[in-house]
């Protein structure tokens, strides 16, 4: 065993489970790739400013879970806690929203990374596949990412999780309610922590898990008795939208969500098997970030879903992907002639496309068919120096146990009609 370990909260991901977390990303993505979303990659490390100004120096991600560092030339660099402000950053930067075609529609994937205390669903290190649509204010668009979010979800088999909307209304409706809500949290027993969030963003007290605050917030003003008739009127359209799609969704006055640039739209996924930690993506629109990070007004809306959290869901319904074998085809050689021969034919299989391994390390014929095995393969190919001067090799169906030998020219042809 090595002396290291992976750092506390965090995770490797091995097969053969690596393979299911490959599937979920990949349903996840297909229904965006299908909706003009182009794929992004960014640096795993930002200023860390883009993530003060954007994600919002009050929220819990700033203060308490954000991983800073200072590079050898004094700049302050930060682990993205998050997939938009850096999505957002690398568009404005690339002038993508000046090519004439709004919305600019991009998806990612990757690692994000946060100070937490772990526990089951929540890392410091977690997997998130994401979807962003900028430059383009349209009730039309928040729907359509909620839709492909709930296909991508269904695709999976997943049926008990829940959809959660609401609208945080936007720079018009929004200071009047900031105002009200204020003088109500004013009035509360809170510590002096909460008490500083009220002054800075009081929304995000709304957020607050702890029981003891969640049971002072009976009776406190709700957001939706001061949307001004704009944001009533996108709101409702959203929702007319998602209920002609067949999507059903919750109305929940209280969702903030935990960070600062959402208006307007705002929306949860949510699982019912995940005990606390029962989020497994969200997001909403978050029309005024552009120029909180120096760009241009960019109206935007966007999500992110956890790949972490979803595996966690399948597992809580039970359901099983079809993940398919790593290996159709393991090839035995029986000496050094059959070593050879072999080698350049699972060279061959592997370039007609059919998925082929090979028994490396001279073993004996017992060990390397247990190697076969356990390679999950539907068939062994096995040649020895007999099969070799009868021009074939041995194809053995590793389900049937039938075996039955192959000229080594029709091999390829023979063993793509099998797997067909």
């Amino acid at each position: 065993m090595s002396t290291f370990q992976a750092p506390k909260g965090t995770y490797d991901l091995i097969p053969p489970d690596s393979a299911t977390y490959l599937a979920v990303r990949d349903a996840i993505a297909a229904p965006l790739r299908t909706s003009g979303y182009g794929y992004i990659e960014t640096p795993g490390f930002e200023d860390v400013n883009l993530f003060a100004r954007g994600v919002g120096e009050s929220t819990d991600i700033v203060t308490k879970e954000m991983y800073t560092l200072t590079t050898k030339g004094g700049s302050e660099l930060a682990l993205r806690p998050e997939g938009t402000a850096s999505v957002l950053r690398a568009a404005l930067e690339a002038n993508l929203h000046k090519a004439g075609n709004l919305p600019v529609k991009l998806w990612y994937s990757g690692s994000y990374y946060r100070y937490e205390r772990p526990q089951k669903g929540r890392y410091r290190h977690f997997s998130q596949v994401g979807a962003e649509a900028i430059g383009t204010e349209d009730p039309a668009l928040d729907a359509e990412l909620i839709i492909l979010a709930d296909q991508a979800y269904r695709s999976l088999g997943l049926a008990r999780f829940r959809i959660l909307l609401n609208s945080l209304g936007d720079k018009e409706c929004r200071p009047v309610y900031r105002e009200a809500l204020q003088a109500f949290l004013r009035d509360l027993d809170l510590d002096e922590e909460t008490r500083r969030r009220i002054e800075i963003n009081p929304l995000r007290v709304l957020d607050d898990k702890r029981a003891e605050v969640q049971k002072q917030l009976t009776g406190a003003p709700l957001l939706r008795d001061f949307l001004c008739d704009a944001c009533k009127a996108y709101h409702e359209e959203v929702r007319e939208l998602l209920t002609e799609a067949g999507v059903v969704y919750e109305d929940d006055e209280k969702l903030v969500r935990g960070l600062d640039y959402y208006t307007r739209t705002t929306f949860e996924f949510v699982h019912d098997g995940l005990g606390s930690q029962s989020a497994v993506g969200g997001g909403g629109r978050y029309d005024g970030l552009s120029e909180m990070i120096g760009g241009p007004a960019l109206p935007s809306v966007g999500w992110a879903l956890g790949v972490d959290r979803t595996v966690l869901a399948l597992e809580a319904e039970g359901i099983g992907l079809d993940v398919p074998a790593p290996t159709s085809v393991y090839a035995v050689p029986l000496g050094e002639e059959a070593r050879r021969v072999l080698f350049g034919l699972v060279t061959e299989l592997r370039k007609a496309g059919v998925a082929t391994d090979f028994a490396f390390g001279g073993r004996g014929l017992k060990g390397a068919m247990k190697s076969a095995n356990r390679s999950g393969a539907r068939y062994t190919v096995v040649a020895g120096e007999r099969d070799l001067a009868e021009g074939g090799v041995q194809l053995k169906d590793m389900e049937s146990g039938e075996q039955e030998a192959v000229a080594l020219g029709d091999l390829v042809a023979v063993v793509q009609a099998r797997l067909a």
